[in-house]
């Protein structure tokens, strides 16, 4: 039977609390949050944040999830309002166009129990382009190297290590990055060969190679000290 949304009356600190950023999200928010049922059976709490979206986001999501907040548009900003509200001393990061495998809050809660104060899922990126497959097994071997995560690979991280560091940097692109150099210099992070799926929706809209291109640009300039801003505006 299809999981529809449910409800679950507050007890203990859930085992996990997942924060999910969203902006006009209308067309497929109850397909991204139809597999998340599951998890919150197990007890993992949902939240979701809405950064201001014009297609009624947030009433179409409001009845799969556990808590269903606003903060000012960004996924940095959301994401640190989010993990703010969230009662669970572990926190994921999910963005919306991101699947989660079904055994995800037993393989993090693992991984933190294993020592790791942080880390991440290896990706699958899902369309047509066969160049996707490429780019997602260099994107894992690049952050299994460097210890540096993207936000497509599903950030999760103790809460404690969370707030060691100040959260999340409140800028407009490269968050992630920012973030695992932060964590990065608590501890390497958790590689986890679990793989979430990512829609290829930016790949395919930009065009494979044009995307990769204009990614690694991005991320030369930010490590030569270009400010996120202006990043931004080029990324846009």
């Amino acid at each position: 039977m299809p999981a529809t949304p449910m409800t679950r009356a507050p007890t203990g600190a859930p085992p996990l609390s997942i924060v999910m950023p969203v902006l006009d999200e209308a067309a497929g928010i109850e397909a991204a949050l139809r597999p998340l049922q599951a998890l919150r059976r197990r007890g993992v709490e949902l939240v979701l944040v809405d950064g201001g979206s014009a297609d009624g986001t947030p009433g179409l999501a409001a009845g799969w999830v556990d808590a269903c907040l606003y903060a000012p548009r960004g996924r940095a900003s959301q994401m640190d309002a989010g993990a703010r509200r969230a009662r669970s001393g572990i926190l994921l990061f999910l963005h919306a166009d991101t699947i989660l495998p079904e055994e995800a809050d037993s393989l993090v809660r693992a991984a933190i129990e294993a020592g790791a104060q942080w880390g991440r899922f290896d990706v699958r990126i899902a369309g047509r382009p066969a160049m996707l497959r490429v780019v997602a097994a260099l994107m894992n071997l690049r952050s299994r190297l460097t210890g540096i995560a993207t936000g497509d690979q599903a950030i999760f991280v103790t809460r404690a290590a969370f707030e060691r560091i100040g959260g999340f940097p409140l800028q407009p692109l490269m968050e992630d990055i920012e973030i695992s150099r932060r964590l990065r210099a608590i501890g390497h992070p958790a590689c986890l060969r679990a793989k979430v799926t990512t829609s290829g929706r930016r790949w395919e809209r930009r065009g494979a190679w044009a995307t990769i291109l204009l990614m690694w640009r991005l991320r030369w300039r930010y490590w030569r000290g270009e400010s996120p801003e202006r990043l931004a505006q080029a990324y846009r």
